[in-house]
């Protein structure tokens, strides 16, 4: 019997499937239908689907899976050195689940039903009745094929803070190429009243961009075209309104829904600035299908977290580690659904992980296929940031008060390379008048983490992670520093070279002592334990989903406060209070700006 108790853990659920090991044997017992037929005539993007099947020798092992587009077969598949024979089936569903899943008696009746929630990914949909588990698969029936009714619709707008501060670029994924229609922004502040128009730019990723399996073979799915547009000369603060769309060759239009976004503030602007930071998110299935394996159970909680306090919620930064599509290319549609009430109505930053980037002879720092062959290219087609070069994924950005460099942790760092140039300018360029909160971000821990593998590690973070960049930390007055890629919440000390530089661990006001690090990782994929003993820099630990805000209440004034998924309130926190001439100044370690006597 194979049920969701004895399945391996997998960082994604649809891997678990031996596609390879797929026969066919239409069972004449067995049918399988679904309804409605026709979805989304609501304009709506999502809508639960009655699955009704029935065979007369039902197993615990049936399982029900949905394929988009509804025809999969042998004339799908390509050519795979990874492959000797090619199987008959050769894209891999968007999800699945259990036949008996809400139905006890399955196993007695022959009879079950899922309600199971779509989203519109531009193509239509079947359902296939298997047998023989995810490890022996045999295909019993499929149901007649269903869509919604407009397919190609723009949708899951993405936005982002753009290179200068009063620039936004909202990003969002059609189905419409650059010869059907003329991707625009409509957008002002004046609600029904929208005054601007901005055309957007047409990218999209093919199959050959893909470095390896899943993403070249059973992971691939076409991911239609994402467009991006740029609003520039935002007045700070001011609500505005947009919607993106498509004017097509006939002459109409096809609009998304109204959506708002605030015009950012003035670098240095005095004003109530709230961030939040995480990593290592996911995506969970709200109809709880695919994640059998519970992988990534704290996404929805993190997300709906979010979304209850969205008003007091100026800008998110997730860094790194974003669908854990590992090459099933399905999963991003499914992502930035899950985040577009949050990121339709905030900037939504994102930093590069090793599972969007990593694979071996592909440029990455590191030689490991956590990414699933996708090696970059859909994430940086996918989500603007304001970097010159998107496959190198390192980026400053300023809010207000803040200034943030965010490094891309899978490309190198060390000394002499590019990276580290940026890195160095991007600390040395921030006017700490204006922008007194300086944070560093990357998505493997450069700093500290008592995780156990970095623990065994003996480095307490990546190796050669911090060799030099506590030197910039120190040297520029770096307050924050944060990472994810180890799935718990750590706090530090202000530390320096392993060691606490002050005392205090909640509230720390005047001259600058050290960079405090934090783990942020628990964004919602499975959580990982501390190493013993506990180091003594280490302030605070919690394994547990969760999440980071930082609020601004003025220059000299900034609150940290983590906050848990489950329930939303606050569990460990920390205040600085600094003034500029605190900056300015030595540090407690007396390393001081270079003076002369001469007069």
């Amino acid at each position: 019997q194979l049920s969701a108790a004895n399945v391996l853990n997998r960082e994604q659920p649809l891997a678990g499937i031996s596609l390879q090991q797929a026969t066919v044997n239409i069972d004449p017992s067995a049918s399988i239908s679904a309804s409605p037929t026709l979805l989304g005539l609501q304009g709506n993007h999502a809508e639960l689907v009655t699955v009704i099947f029935n065979r007369s020798a039902a197993a615990s092992s049936d399982w029900i899976a949905v394929f988009s587009p509804a025809k999969f077969n042998a004339s799908l598949c390509v050519e795979s050195d990874d492959l000797e024979d090619a199987p008959f089936f050769c894209n891999a569903p968007i999800k699945y689940q259990f036949a008996n899943f809400t139905s006890a008696d399955y196993e007695i009746s022959g009879r079950g039903m899922l309600h199971l929630r779509l989203i519109n990914q531009r193509a239509d949909f079947s359902f296939a009745y298997f047998s023989g588990g995810i490890t022996s698969p045999v295909l019993l029936a499929i149901s007649e094929p269903i869509r919604f009714w407009n397919p190609k619709a723009p949708l899951y707008p993405r936005l982002a803070l753009g290179r200068s501060w009063n620039e936004m670029v909202v990003t969002w994924t059609s189905g419409y190429g650059i010869h059907e229609a003329i991707p625009i922004v409509r957008w002002g502040t004046e609600e029904f009243k929208i005054e601007n128009h901005v055309s957007a730019g047409t990218l999209t990723y093919e199959r050959h961009d893909m470095c390896g399996p899943p993403a070249l073979t059973v992971g691939w799915r076409d991911p239609g075209f994402t467009h991006s547009s740029y609003l520039s000369d935002l007045w700070p603060n001011v609500k505005y309104y947009y919607k993106v769309g498509h004017k097509l060759v006939n002459g109409t239009y096809d609009w998304s829904k109204e959506q708002t976004f605030k015009g950012p503030p003035y670098p240095g602007q005095s004003s109530l600035q709230r961030i939040i930071v995480f990593g290592d998110l996911g995506k969970a299935e709200r109809d709880l299908s695919n994640e059998y394996s519970n992988y990534q159970p704290g996404s929805l909680n993190t997300t709906d977290r979010l979304i209850e306090d969205l008003a007091n919620i100026d800008a998110i930064f997730h860094i790194g580690d974003l669908s854990y599509a590992n090459g099933y290319l399905s999963q991003w549609d499914q992502f930035t659904e899950l985040v577009e009430p949050l990121s339709s109505q905030v900037p939504y930053m994102v930093a590069s992980g090793n599972h969007e980037r990593d694979w071996p002879n592909s440029g990455s720092f590191y030689k490991t296929k956590d990414s699933g062959g996708e090696c970059g290219a859909v994430t940086e087609t996918m989500f603007y940031v304001p970097s010159k070069n998107r496959a190198k994924f390192w980026y400053s950005a300023d809010y207000g008060l803040f200034h943030f460099c965010i490094a891309d942790s899978e490309h190198d760092w060390r000394p002499g390379t590019e990276q580290y140039r940026f890195i160095e300018e991007c600390l040395s360029g921030a006017d700490r008048r204006k922008q007194p909160w300086l944070i560093f971000i990357a998505h493997r821990v450069l700093g500290y983490s008592s995780s156990p593998g970095y623990a065994s590690e003996g480095t307490f973070a990546e190796p050669f992670g911090r060799d030099s960049l506590q030197q910039l930390w120190q040297k520029y007055k770096v307050d924050l520093a944060f990472y994810g890629h180890v799935h718990n919440y750590e706090r530090t000390c202000p530390v320096y070279e392993g060691e606490c530089v002050s005392e205090e661990k909640n509230f720390f006001s005047g001259r600058f002592n050290a960079t405090i690090h934090l783990v942020v990782g628990g964004g919602g994929s499975h959580l990982v334990n501390f190493s013993s003993p506990r180091p003594d820099w280490s302030v605070f630990q919690d394994k547990d989903f969760g999440f980071v805000k930082l609020t601004a209440y003025n220059s000299s004034g900034l609150l940290l406060e983590y906050k848990k998924s489950s329930d939303g309130k606050v569990y460990d926190q920390l205040w600085i209070s600094r003034r500029y001439k605190d900056i300015l100044g030595c540090d407690s370690l007396n390393n001081c700006p270079e003076t002369t006597w001469a007069t």
